[in-house]
């Protein structure tokens, strides 16, 4: 078994045997590791490093906002759809414009996002060992299988 199958063995067990919560975080970190690729391809002038770094990103991104659920709080949920759906503009733009500008203010939401989503998951874990209910009892998020995505 070579080096990549390796890897893709790895990351497949990963991804099955992860909680809504840490896929979540898992895709969070693609879509920065992504969004950095498209940035360096940006910089280095290196057309599939900017194309395969847009388009993982984006395809994250579409997946992070189709996975929201109204339930258990409608307006969160609301306000998630518009920050993945301004997120997904701006990575649109930031490709077809070359705007590295643009690509920066979107790794910065994905990385504020991110450290709030590790946060979030730091308290579920107190909240549960402490054994009350947690505040956060239905994330606004649906379990879909994720997508695959290479590095």
């Amino acid at each position: 078994m070579n080096d990549t199958n390796t890897a893709n063995a790895y990351l497949r067990t990963k991804v099955m045997t992860a909680s809504p919560e840490e896929l979540r975080l898992m895709l969070l970190d693609g879509a920065v590791r992504f969004a950095k690729q498209a940035h360096a391809g940006l910089e280095q002038s290196h057309p599939e490093m900017i194309y395969l770094g847009f388009t993982q990103c984006r395809d994250i991104v579409l997946e992070l906002l189709s996975t929201i659920k109204d339930d258990p709080a409608p307006q969160i949920a609301k306000s998630m759809r518009d920050l993945y759906t301004f997120m997904y503009s701006e990575l649109v733009k930031a490709s077809t414009e070359s705007d590295i500008d643009r690509l920066e203010g979107v790794i910065g939401l994905l990385e504020y996002d991110r450290e709030t989503w590790v946060l979030t998951m730091e308290q579920l874990v107190i909240e549960r060992e402490n054994g009350a209910a947690p505040r956060f009892n239905q994330m606004p998020m649906q379990s879909h299988q994720p997508i695959s995505f290479q590095a």
